[in-house]
């Protein structure tokens, strides 16, 4: 497993040497020791124009919008894929517009969003939504579409209410599922989230990025993109544990 690991970091290492040989001031592949540096400064040391200690504060604000986007997301796709399966006429009146909603590049309507819904917040986590509601909708539909009949025909004899049936019966059953759509949408939820406060916004990890772009400062872009993506990776290894604690006959079924 880290041989992989092991591979790519001695690959850039090398290359680093390399151009660093060339050129000591070369900051296309900054060394170990530069990023360290940088990163010192970043994640410990305030910012003199602010007072912030802009790795935490961009950290804080990225989560926020990620966190508020996708729990958004998932809410109303546990509602909509839920009635959709138990119910025909709900089928028949959202399956087509949710595939439509999927259809559509999020980033593309991206300026449609700012200038209706402003550059603020409202706008960053429309465009998360946007972009994973469908798909989470879609797959919680699915995942209540495969739950056998019998079990809420037998339900409905021993006399269980519609909401007993949805809350009770089928949602259990369906959660590890949604917990798994989660999973693979987040990876899109991180895109959504760059690419709205690399265009409109005065914090945030991915405009942290795009600010010291221009200046070439690659000592800060690479660890900014390798803390995004230890930050996924944890998520991701949460929910894992998270499903198997919480579901474990879903794992043996």
């Amino acid at each position: 497993m880290i041989l992989p690991f092991a591979f790519l970091i001695c690959l850039y290492l090398y290359a680093s040497h390399l151009r660093l040989l060339e050129n000591p001031q070369d900051k296309l592949l900054p060394s170990l020791s530069s990023m360290l540096d940088a990163m010192e400064r970043m994640a410990f040391e305030r910012d003199r124009r602010t007072g912030d200690i802009l790795l935490w504060k961009d950290t804080f604000s990225s989560l926020t919008r990620l966190f508020s986007g996708v729990s958004l997301s998932l809410f109303s796709a546990l509602v909509l894929g839920l009635y959709m399966g138990l119910y025909r006429w709900v089928e028949a009146s959202f399956s087509s517009f949710v595939v439509f909603l999927s259809m559509i590049p999020p980033l593309a309507i991206l300026p449609i969003l700012f200038v209706s819904l402003g550059v603020g917040e409202v706008a960053k986590v429309a465009l998360i939504f946007i972009g994973t509601f469908p798909i989470l909708a879609r797959d919680i539909f699915l995942a209540v579409k495969k739950i056998p009949q019998q079990q809420i025909t037998k339900a409905l004899t021993l006399g269980a209410s519609a909401s007993a049936i949805m809350y009770r019966i089928v949602l259990p059953q369906i959660l590890p599922s949604a917990i798994n759509s989660i999973r693979l949408v987040l990876g899109s939820a991180w895109l959504f989230l760059i690419a709205s406060e690399a265009i409109a916004s005065t914090d945030g990890l991915g405009y942290r990025i795009f600010l010291v772009r221009r200046y070439l400062a690659m000592d800060i872009i690479i660890p900014y993109v390798l803390w995004i993506t230890l930050l996924g990776f944890c998520f991701d290894f949460i929910l894992k544990k998270v499903k198997k604690k919480l579901f474990p006959w879903y794992e043996v079924k």
